[in-house]
């Protein structure tokens, strides 16, 4: 019963998707989908008490924001397979590993409109308000664990080109996993990874987009897309963007090529930043990123250090 009921709902949202934000009558949605009118408008109530962003009048239904919604049929027959959307999850890095486990292809999304339980680095708070991307991409490169680390790469690269073409912005990147606009922060990314025999068996990469939300009540120092065009934009747009480039940046991976993209990217090389790991802190100015994507500092010794891993703040 819960399945048949998804799938009506599923089917009115895509009804109105193809009616590009046109009302659909309730007669028509009744004679389409075979229900009576009672059932269409209880659906419809349903969804609207999940969030989904649609119009009632007398002449019938209406999706105010068609360009703006991300369920599966919304990405055409390349990624439809592979997307997986959700309302609300406690975490798209938690589901995504469940379904990795369970035979989800290869750069498969799993998407949320709303976290609970959002985490980023070192386990903090995400904070996942709406109108943001929040979604985990799962791959299944067959790499041994050693060359993971280059899809965290790929992925913060792709992301900024991707905005930097849609928008004309000056998106950076900062090592090892945050976009940055203007210095403020856009979106950040963490990468889990499991192991079978000497193989990794998959490798999830979380990213959290501020798009059409407003992050700066629960992080000062962040910015949104909305913040700075002084206007809402299409996330789908922007994961469909991202995704063709990503998929195609993958294809064959050449970790030297890879990270010499990213570095004509970045706004760490060449800046004084502060480290922090578990147990100890670095200082100094980054002077490259190597190939293994280790971050090379010299501190104010001249000793030259090599990073591997820990928060990196600008300072």
């Amino acid at each position: 019963m819960v399945n048949e009921e998804t799938n009506t709902k599923d089917s009115i949202l895509k009804i109105l998707f193809l009616a590009k934000g046109e009302t659909v009558s309730g007669v028509r949605l009744s004679e389409m989908l075979k229900i009576s009118r009672v059932a269409i408008w209880k659906h419809i109530s349903s969804l609207k008490e999940n969030g989904f962003d649609l119009e009632s009048q007398p002449r019938g239904y209406a999706l105010l924001n068609p360009d703006d919604l991300l369920l599966p049929f919304c990405f055409g027959p390349e990624f439809e397979n592979r997307i997986f959307h959700f309302q609300e999850l406690e975490s798209t890095m938690d589901q995504a590993k469940l379904l990795a486990k369970s035979n989800a292809p290869h750069l498969s999304v799993v998407i949320a409109e709303n976290q609970t339980l959002g985490r980023g680095r070192l386990n903090r708070k995400w904070f996942s308000s709406n109108g943001g991307l929040w979604f985990t991409l799962i791959l299944k490169p067959q790499i041994p664990p050693i060359l993971s680390y280059i899809y965290n790469f790929a992925a913060s690269l792709c992301l900024s080109r991707t905005l930097n073409r849609l928008f004309d912005f000056d998106v950076k990147v900062k090592w090892p996993n945050d976009l940055l606009l203007n210095g403020q922060k856009l979106a950040g990314l963490l990468s889990e990874m499991e192991t079978k025999g000497d193989m990794a068996e998959f490798v999830n990469i979380g990213i959290g987009l501020n798009i059409n939300n407003e992050p700066r009540q629960y992080e000062p120092k962040a910015v949104s897309i909305k913040d700075i065009l002084n206007r809402e934009v299409s996330r789908r747009l922007i994961l469909k963007t991202f995704l063709s480039d990503f998929e195609d940046q993958i294809q064959t991976i050449d970790c030297k090529t890879i990270i010499g993209l990213w570095k004509k990217q970045t706004s760490t090389i060449g800046s004084r930043v502060r480290i922090e790991t578990n147990r100890e802190v670095f200082e100094g100015l980054a002077v490259d990123v190597d190939e293994t994507g280790a971050l090379i500092i010299q501190d104010k010794t001249g000793e030259i250090k090599k990073i591997i891993y820990g928060d990196c703040f600008h300072t």
